[in-house]
């Protein structure tokens, strides 16, 4: 990731051909153990100094400690008015420094509820965007998300047509549509074997497309509604209805993705009364339309 994110700034030309950036890569010690490779960083530290923007990569361990002298490194260069992005898992050393502390950020969503659990209430995770910018620092989620900063940061240094053309080069488009609300599995957490919701859950499962109401649910069950949403919160984290309309959305997702059924027909497939309340639900919880959803994955 450290060299793709090398190449979209490389890449970077202004109108005149002039280079836009020259690139350190810095790191503590000269070999670092990135995982299934070993990286060689031809600065140290020192190469930090003097820098206009500081990139922050992924770690494979997000909440290992963070070094004394890299958080020194950072803490210095902020205070200094350098600009501080983070990709991916790279918020969480971002985040051990405090400087993410009052701010708003984000990361992977596989990670976001850690974040929020290691920093709480100092950070407002929000798990949903592609990145988020606070001026002079900022914050990506995925690998892929990270691009999407980069030329953003291109953007606002050069203007539009500069990053234009380095997310040409980059084969990227200059904005994806929605956050990453888009690209999260929306699991539910299993009921406990032989709980009273566990064949509720399975008779829900298979009855999306039913109008089903609160009322519907309780009965199935053998319950009151009371009964039912407290056993709900206890067991699934949350709501009866909440439960059923992201299965349905979870369902319309996998037939966008695997037919070509049109959206009205899905939509009314997935137990959605009409196609209108169908779109709006389905954006509200993934962050793009039917459409273009269907067009990123299927």
């Amino acid at each position: 990731m450290v060299s793709t994110i090398e190449k979209v700034f490389t890449r970077t030309r202004l109108p005149d051909g002039r280079p836009g950036y020259q690139i350190r890569v810095c790191a503590e010690q000269p070999e670092v153990d990135a995982g299934s490779f070993a990286l060689r960083a031809p600065w140290g530290l020192e190469g930090l100094q003097g820098a206009d923007t500081i990139i922050v990569p992924g770690t494979d361990v997000p909440t290992a400690p963070l070094p004394a002298a890299v958080r020194a490194a950072l803490l210095s260069a902020a205070a200094q008015g350098t600009r501080i992005a983070s990709i991916c898992s790279g918020t969480f050393p971002l985040a051990a420094t405090g400087l993410l502390n009052g701010l708003r950020a984000t990361t992977h969503w596989m990670e976001a509820g850690l974040l929020a659990a290691t920093h709480p209430p100092d950070i407002e995770v929000d798990p949903d965007v592609l990145y988020v910018d606070n001026g002079r620092i900022l914050t990506s989620a995925g690998a892929a998300a990270g691009l999407d900063l980069c030329l953003h940061m291109i953007r606002k240094d050069y203007g539009s047509a500069v990053a234009a053309d380095a997310a040409r080069l980059s084969v990227m488009p200059l904005e994806r549509e929605g956050g990453q609300a888009q690209f999260i599995v929306h699991d539910h957490a299993p009921a406990p074997r032989g709980s009273v919701l566990e064949p509720v859950l399975s008779w829900l499962q298979e009855n999306l497309a039913r109008d089903l109401t609160l009322a519907d649910i309780a009965a199935r069950a053998g319950t009151s509604t009371r009964t039912l949403i407290r056993r709900f919160r206890e067991q699934t984290g949350t709501t009866p209805l909440q439960w059923l309309h992201r299965a349905r959305i979870r369902q319309a997702q996998h037939l966008l993705e695997t037919t070509r059924h049109s959206v009205e027909r899905i939509g009314a497939q997935v137990g959605f009364g009409s196609p209108t309340a169908f779109r709006d639900r389905f954006k509200r919880t993934t962050g793009v339309s039917p459409h273009a959803y269907r067009r990123a994955f299927s």
